[in-house]
């Protein structure tokens, strides 16, 4: 096996050249690959003005449904990146086009969520009810007789800073009912601060719901290929000749597994070249799926071959 064929290599040198002559459009993470919290990576804004300018598509596909598409094009733009609407793919936008196009919903959707979420499924011209806090009164046989719109054809959970034990029982009820959809955005079970720190992820609110279900959700964010789905279909990429960029190993890195994309993990956000090998020594064939092929310390090494 030629060691360009090898798995987990260092991208350096002319391997850079090598892989950019090979693919046509760059998928990039956001947290922790082309930025952290507020900041850009450094380098991070030239990689992707030159890449375009080199006349590569690139998009931005991200598990954060706590902003609409709008919301990111215009933080890309405030820290230098040269970036379109168009071109950002998050999972509240996805499950609006999930809701609309796969599922083709008639009906309103109950959206344990955010107000970004609720935008991006009414954009698309479905009604959402149940944004905002949702308060507990009575005792338990008035919790299993709440009010329920009839009208709710499908759960659909998200990130929400208001999730309560109200809102737990209330998607319960929805989904008693066997023709209810459920769907979630994504499973990521922790987000990584600054300072080794994390709070609770979107995939902790959802296995709650598919626990007091006992339903398995439909999931659309990373690793999930209805993510690729909705950006190949929209801007008809061949996965052969697209580069995935990630921090996560179990989301970006699948992602691009899953879907047959070339995978390129950055050491700036989450996951380890320890971890990753881990993966491939593991012998296990799903945790293969988690091996990149290329990992960098920052996307600003790729520079020198952009700047060529």
């Amino acid at each position: 096996m030629a060691a360009s064929n090898a798995k987990c290599t260092r991208l350096t040198g002319s391997l850079v050249k090598q892989l950019l002559d090979s693919i046509d459009s760059v998928l990039f993470d956001c947290d922790g690959v082309i930025w952290r919290g507020d900041q850009a990576i450094p380098g991070a804004p030239d990689v992707i003005n030159l890449l375009k300018k080199n006349g590569k598509r690139v998009f931005f596909v991200t598990n954060n449904s706590t902003k609409t598409r709008k919301m990111y094009a215009d933080k890309l733009a405030t820290l230098g990146f040269n970036a379109s609407e168009e071109e950002v793919f998050g999972t509240a936008y996805c499950s609006a086009m999930y809701l609309k196009s796969v599922a083709k919903i008639q009906g309103k959707v109950y959206l344990v969520g955010s107000n970004a979420m609720k935008q991006e499924i009414e954009n698309v011209g479905i009604q959402t009810t149940g944004v905002g806090p949702d308060p507990i009164s009575g005792v338990q046989i008035d919790w299993a007789n709440v009010s329920l719109d009839p009208e709710v054809k499908a759960v659909v959970v998200g990130f929400d800073q208001h999730f309560s034990y109200m809102k737990l029982n209330r998607a319960l009820q929805y989904l008693c009912n066997p023709s209810c959809l459920f769907v979630g955005t994504n499973t990521d079970t922790r987000l990584p601060l600054e300072g080794g720190k994390a709070v609770p992820g979107t995939g902790c609110l959802v296995k709650a719901v598919e626990t007091a279900a006992q339903r398995p959700a439909q999931v659309v964010g990373k690793p999930s290929n209805f993510m690729f789905d909705c950006v190949a279909k929209q801007f008809g990429l061949d996965p052969a000749r697209a580069l995935m960029v990630g921090d996560r190993l179990d989301t970006d890195i699948m992602l691009g597994t899953n879907c047959g994309l070339k995978t390129l993990l950055t050491l700036t956000g989450v996951s380890t070249v320890a971890d990753a090998e881990d993966h491939l020594k593991s012998g296990c064939p799903n945790r293969a799926g988690m091996v990149p092929d290329y990992y960098i310390d920052t996307i600003a090494e790729l520079l020198p071959a952009l700047q060529g």
